[in-house]
């Protein structure tokens, strides 16, 4: 097949990236804003560990129940609608968290939000995928990296109203405030019209390739290009399993740092409060990275090759760090853990819009919803292998994950898009 030649992305289309980057921005940024003011909320209603830690639980619940509403409701009322609307429910229900009096409130208000995060993340990955197709090239992972800066943001404001003490209702409005006044005015830029109105549009040859693609078939010059070869063949279950597993993989990598590193840096390893805080700063630093500059590496050499080649980065680099334990080469392997599964989840994300035969935001929601299932049982699982043995014994869930990955990575497209030469 000749080589499409790329053309620069017209002004709607580049208008509506910015849109859809500040989308993810701010969903990145207004639960954040919570997290560093968890403290306060628990003394505030004088929670035990075990009660506080039970309501919190309503958050990956709802987000777990209410996710797989997300392709009914984006073939409804839109992507672009779902997201930015649905951001802008977000930010009040979180300011509902300073007014709750006790845990049962607490928990519902976090359902809540788990809730509405889940459908906002697929509609925003669904519009952020409709942009994509008018680039003909991938930007997806960009826009994964806007969202962990918009996490940062958020958790730095928390920080710092939490340090100057600002009450929480007065912080959480303004909260709010900002991100739904951003929500709201990316919603006039993102793109109108049909959710397939792209995939429609796309010439005759690209929509041919990626219809092979996706159905794990040969593309017409003769090159497989993705989207799992015979083994994944005939099977949309199969594929979305496949593609389910992956993304739970990415999530299980990002939990081991937020949810193990400082504990295992402090006890097994015996450093302080600031030292082991760095291992999830090391994590989602390198992630952030990874994915900012992820778009041009997977255009050269394909979401297969790069999923594989950053397993292969994770589970070494994480191997490696738990065979020769230090500081040093601990916050390393976590780094490379974050900068090997960075692409992972985008490309598990884009794979499973792209499958033929599926309504639209189907596929999408369905890895979405298996994601935070993977979220949801992740920390458990390793906590139970940590008890029966070593935390340090526990935290190999990194490796194995880099080696399930490297094995269903031929879900994934094999080789970049033809467009790009």
């Amino acid at each position: 097949m000749s080589a499409v030649p790329r053309t620069l992305p017209g002004r709607e289309a580049r208008l509506a990236r910015v849109a859809v980057a500040a989308l993810f921005l701010t969903n990145g940024a207004v639960f954040f804003n919570v997290v560093p003011r968890y403290p306060q909320i628990k003394a505030d209603l004088g929670l035990s560990n075990v009660i506080f830690g039970t309501a919190l639980a309503g958050y990956p619940i709802g987000a777990l129940l209410a996710g797989l509403l997300a392709g009914a409701a984006i073939r409804r009322l839109g992507s672009a609608r779902v997201a930015a609307f649905g951001i802008v429910v977000t930010t009040v229900t979180t300011l509902v968290i300073s007014f709750t009096p006790n845990w049962i409130a607490l928990g519902g208000a976090l359902f809540v939000v788990g809730a509405l995060d889940a459908i906002v993340d697929v509609a925003q990955n669904a519009h952020g995928l409709r942009v994509q197709r008018l680039y003909r090239r991938s930007i997806v992972n960009s826009l994964h990296g806007v969202w962990s800066i918009g996490a940062v943001l958020g958790g730095l404001m928390g920080s710092a109203a939490a340090g100057l003490d600002i009450p929480l209702a007065v912080h959480l409005a303004i909260s709010a405030t900002v991100f739904g006044i951003v929500a709201l005015i990316a919603y006039r830029f993102l793109l109108p019209g049909p959710e397939n109105a792209e995939r429609l549009a796309e010439p005759e040859d690209l929509a041919t390739t990626a219809d092979h693609s996706a159905q794990g078939l040969a593309a017409p010059d003769g090159q497989a290009t993705g989207g799992g070869g015979r083994w994944f063949a005939g099977s949309a279950v199969r594929m979305l399993a496949a593609l389910g597993m992956l993304a739970a993989c990415g999530a299980l990598v990002e939990d081991a740092g937020a949810s193990w590193g400082a504990l295992y840096l402090s006890g097994d390893l015996r450093t302080s409060a600031a030292t082991a805080g760095l291992a999830v700063v090391a994590l989602q630093v390198a992630m952030t990275v990874g994915r900012l500059t992820g778009d041009r590496v997977v255009d050269r050499f394909g979401q297969r090759a790069v999923t594989r080649a950053g397993a292969v980065l994770a589970a070494v680099g994480m191997g490696a760090a738990l065979a020769v334990p230090s500081v040093a080469s601990t916050l390393a392997g976590f780094a490379l853990a974050g900068l090997g599964v960075a692409t992972l989840v985008p490309a598990a994300m884009h794979t499973a819009d792209e499958l033929p035969g599926l309504p639209p935001g189907s596929g999408l929601t369905i890895v979405s919803w298996l994601l935070r299932g993977g979220s949801l049982l992740s920390p458990p699982l390793v906590g139970l292998v940590a008890d029966l043995t070593s935390l340090r014994v526990g935290l190999l869930s990194v490796v194995l994950a880099g080696v399930i990955t490297v094995v269903l990575a031929r879900a994934l497209r094999t080789a970049p898009r033809p467009e790009d030469g």
